[in-house]
């Protein structure tokens, strides 16, 4: 099974809930790996204490013929195996995004779930690796979007992300994140995007200022903090990917 996260704005916290989110299923015993996607500005890595690799999914879209096994990393803490992108300007320059596509496919079957985050906003470059996943996660930042004018976002934000997994198939569902609203608002929140745009919400995050320490620990939060209010609330929403997922 594969898992495309994405997301309409920078900030929104989407490699948060990639590294999270894998990192949950991988400490529940299932074999997970989490790609990075986002080929033109890579930071999955960051999550995971794996900025400084020697080979990544850049060094697999350049030379084909490298084992893929050579830039996939077992993260000692979580479990979850990570295939980072490279930091470096002269990996990125001169790539062809659909080689990702190729990379993907060869790696794949030997996991029960991959993650794959997605370049933020519509990811044109990399839109072919939608045809490899099987589930699409929205993840909506609440902390910088004004109530009073949440729904012009919605249709700004998700419905045309959610136009791109329609298009392919896929099972979507949304995360919402950083939220700092009271519960009676959130729950407005879900209802308007439940009933408005019929699409699920797996859960929301509460804002929590122990996520940049996890982040430069190396260690995703539901591992680093596991009872902080991120945490729990991550981990709620792995059970929900779970059960979507596996139906356990």
């Amino acid at each position: 099974m594969a898992v495309i996260v994405v997301t309409g704005r920078g900030g929104a916290g989407k490699t948060t809930t990639t590294a999270n989110l894998s990192s949950h299923l991988a400490m529940k015993e299932y074999r997970v790996l989490a790609i990075d996607g986002d080929l033109y500005l890579p930071n999955l890595g960051f999550h995971f204490g794996l900025d400084a690799v020697k080979y990544s999914v850049h060094t697999l879209m350049k030379n084909p013929d490298i084992d893929p096994e050579w830039a996939i990393y077992k993260h000692r803490e979580t479990g979850v195996y990570v295939m980072p992108g490279s930091t470096q300007l002269q990996d990125v320059l001169g790539i062809s995004p659909r080689k990702l596509v190729d990379v993907i496919d060869k790696v794949r079957y030997k996991f029960g779930v991959v993650f794959i985050d997605s370049p933020t906003g519509v990811p044109f470059d990399t839109l072919p690796t939608f045809q490899l996943a099987n589930y699409q996660i929205i993840v909506v930042e609440i902390e910088r979007s004004p109530i009073y004018s949440f729904e012009v976002m919605v249709k700004n934000e998700i419905e045309k992300l959610k136009a791109l997994g329609e298009r392919y198939n896929l099972n979507i569902g949304v995360v919402l994140n950083k939220v700092r609203e009271s519960e009676d608002v959130v729950d407005e929140i879900i209802n308007a995007i439940e009933t408005d745009l019929d699409v699920p919400v797996l859960g929301w995050v509460p804002f929590d200022s122990n996520v940049p320490a996890s982040v430069n620990a190396g260690v995703p939060i539901v591992k680093y903090m596991p009872n902080s209010d991120a945490a729990i609330a991550f981990k709620e929403i792995g059970d929900v990917l779970e059960e979507w997922i596996f139906g356990e």
